[in-house]
């Protein structure tokens, strides 16, 4: 693995591991041991990927697994929008790398890619902020941003799964599940090194055009030209609920917007896409009710 010379001049620096436990769980002890510069963590095999919810993130050698450490990178309200900047540049190095997928690659709210309809990344974006007590860290926000990209091959099932299409996603809460591809069976034979040189310019582009959340409006209608199932018809997991209507678009702050039955809106947030909650930090998430 190595970084894009876009990146090198931004200040990036990489650490490649042959295998982890957890790339975002490496950034994190990173994060907690003073790290304060950008950072990704890269490994050939995660013995212990996740995705959202703690759903399992299967995570054989051969495909992109790899998390992006950032250090203050906006206000607080405004770093989950950084779920929507990593979509855009994952996007973006996948079709520079392979430019006949570019028609073929969708978003799917909140935090996936689709190939033809199928799953072949994942998003998973964490945030932390210091506490008391906690040397010099007090107030300081941590970000890490999580990627899984498919490259060369895809899980058939999930541990447990009765079919292919329980392999599907970690997000599994908007829409319906979708089955995993990977970009070797759509015939793009591009290796996770090449891919990640690629995403580490990439990434250093669009959150430059993030701008710290200035940025967020112009990063939205990027994401919106790509959606998947606008003005179509879906089901929408909100906490124990299955909420059926049609996928009017998002708000301005990436809340999808579902047009119920009786013609009446409900906003439905993608906060939890902050899952953490560890003894001597606390949750930042709040926002984006």
């Amino acid at each position: 693995m190595q970084l894009d010379p876009i990146a090198v001049d931004a200040g990036v620096r990489l650490e490649a591991l042959a295998a982890t436990g957890s790339t975002n769980a490496e950034a994190r002890l990173r994060a907690r041991c003073g790290e304060n510069r950008p950072l990704w963590i890269t490994a050939a095999e995660q013995t212990q990927g996740r995705g959202r919810r703690g759903r399992p993130w299967i995570s054989p050698p051969s495909n992109l697994y790899a998390s992006l450490l950032l250090s203050d990178p906006s206000p607080h309200e405004r770093a989950p929008e950084l779920a929507f900047v990593t979509a855009l540049a994952v996007r973006d190095a996948i079709v520079a790398r392979a430019p006949a997928l570019a028609p073929k690659l969708r978003f799917k709210w909140p935090n996936d890619l689709l190939l033809s309809a199928n799953k072949c990344a994942g998003i998973l974006i964490e945030g932390e902020v210091g506490v008391k007590g906690e040397g010099g860290l007090e107030g300081r926000l941590t970000v890490i941003v999580g990627i899984g990209v498919n490259c060369t091959t895809h899980p058939t099932a999930l541990p447990g799964a009765t079919d292919a299409r329980e392999a599907c996603s970690s997000a599994g809460d908007a829409m319906v599940a979708f089955p995993a591809t990977d970009l070797l069976a759509h015939g793009a034979n591009v290796t996770p090194p090449q891919l990640f040189q690629t995403l580490s310019a990439s990434m250093c582009r669009r959150i430059a055009q993030w701008d710290r959340g200035a940025g967020f409006p112009a990063i939205l209608g990027d994401w919106l030209s790509f959606a998947s199932g606008i003005g179509e018809k879906i089901t929408v997991r909100d906490g124990t609920a299955a909420l059926q209507g049609r996928f009017v678009g998002l708000d301005r702050s990436g809340c999808l917007v579902l047009g119920l039955a009786d013609g009446g809106l409900k906003k439905i947030s993608t906060g939890d896409v902050f899952p953490l909650s560890v003894r001597g930090w606390r949750r930042i998430w709040s926002a984006w009710t």
